[in-house]
């Protein structure tokens, strides 16, 4: 099937008739039919600004002139659409946007040349939309505007789009934000195919989906792993789900990113060398608030067995509200050695508050031992996200194999112990 490049947009702007309301714009709404057919690639530019802040202006690479270069300059480019139909975060993350500052906000409205049921055609279109950017950019300096203004924000494909462009400009680009950039297709590709930390001056990037759709190495000056990078809270677990379960993980980054600038929550960010080492609870020093929607314990444990036991720890925990949460302290079989304390990270989707109660359930990881306990000398509950609660403290437990325990904590007599 072949595909054409449109280089010269349909936008063209056409200044109103005086006396008549402008006409507004929207993204192109493609039917389900386009998936199976295929699109030719056509790119739409829709301009808001703060005097059209609700209506969209068509622009193209000769009609730039409606931008304020004097103000922040963000491209929103989508990835790939399988179905025809306009992003569902694409309204709110407009508005987020706007809130956030007077600026002007470009939406790159690709639909024609994303959709289609051949993901690999709408991954050779990258680098197209990323010439025709370019020429747009490189019409915005020509009427005075500045590299450290324009910031692009890629979403999936669109990430290594954004890339694709900043490579052009050899990096003088401000800022590219990369959410959740597409994995199949660009996994084991050179820099010059995928998004790369030389495309700007700063290239952050927000992974939520490493483990399906996303891109799991590093592919920006600074990388952020949501939970790991892999299940994100609130996104079904099996794909009884539908279409939800194949895309809520991957999606995830846009609303995580939209809440951040919003600051509609409180979470917080903690700089580790792997996945792997902060859940091992290697990296718990705090960095910058952002929005995880994950709630962080730490669990110490010293043990008084002679012999060194070997199993996971099932936390329970009840607030004085009534919540109760539940989590695996432990996500591979931890050794318990005597008099040696061990810590485990604890993570949760609900803030319980002030905790009334706590459970602990020990499971062996050797499981010829029916009668096994684990006694438990101190036991030690902080807060990773709220490090300015009180640690809570329990003395002289015998949990009993795959048996539930709960019990009253009580405030640590040294925090620091």
């Amino acid at each position: 099937m072949f595909h054409r490049l449109l280089l010269c947009l349909c936008a063209t702007a056409i200044p109103p008739v005086v006396g008549q309301e402008p006409t507004c714009h929207s993204f192109t709404k493609l039917p389900v039919t386009d998936t199976i057919i295929g699109t030719d690639l056509e790119v739409r530019l829709l301009l808001y600004t703060g005097k059209n802040s609700s209506c969209a202006t068509l622009i193209n690479a000769t009609h730039t002139g409606l931008l304020d270069i004097n103000r922040k300059i963000i491209f929103l480019i989508h990835g790939y659409r399988p179905f025809g139909s306009p992003p569902n975060w694409l309204n709110k993350t407009i508005k987020v946007l706007q809130n956030v500052d007077d600026l002007n906000l470009i939406i790159v409205d690709w639909n024609r040349g994303a959709t289609t049921i051949n993901y690999s055609v709408a991954v050779a279109n990258t680098k197209k939309v990323a010439e025709i950017l370019g020429h747009v950019i490189d019409s915005i300096l020509k009427i005075g505007g500045s590299f450290d203004l324009i910031h692009l924000i890629g979403v999936s494909l669109g990430a290594h789009i954004s890339g694709f462009v900043g490579s052009r400009f050899h990096g003088q680009i401000g800022r590219i934000t990369g959410l959740d950039p597409a994995g199949p297709l660009f996994r084991g590709k050179g820099v010059e195919d995928r998004l790369d930390p030389s495309d700007a001056q700063l290239v952050e990037v927000l992974h939520t989906d490493i483990d399906a759709l996303g891109y799991e190495e590093f592919l920006g000056h600074i990388d952020y792993y949501a939970n790991g990078g892999t299940d994100q809270p609130g996104c079904p677990a099996t794909i009884i789900a539908g279409k939800r379960y194949m895309v809520c993980d991957h999606q995830r980054s846009v609303y995580l990113y939209i809440s951040s600038i919003s600051s509609t929550c409180n979470i917080t960010v903690y700089p580790c060398a792997s996945y792997k080492e902060f859940l091992d609870a290697s990296c718990t020093e705090r960095d910058k608030t952002y929005p995880i929607f994950v709630y962080y314990y730490l669990l110490d444990i010293i043990t008084w067995n002679r012999n060194t036991r070997r199993g996971y720890i099932t936390v329970g925990m009840t607030g004085q509200n009534g919540d109760v949460v539940k989590a695996e302290a432990n996500q591979y079989a931890k050794s318990f050695e005597r008099f040696k304390e061990v810590t485990l990270l604890v993570s949760v989707d609900k803030d319980v508050g002030d905790i009334s109660s706590v459970s602990l359930t020990f499971s062996s990881a050797n499981v010829v031992e029916p009668k096994l306990k684990l006694g438990i000398l101190r036991m030690k509950l902080r807060s990773m996200t709220y490090p300015h609660r009180p640690h809570l403290c329990r003395y002289d437990i015998a949990l009993h194999k795959d048996l539930e325990e709960e019990f009253q904590l009580i405030e640590c007599q040294d925090p620091e112990m």
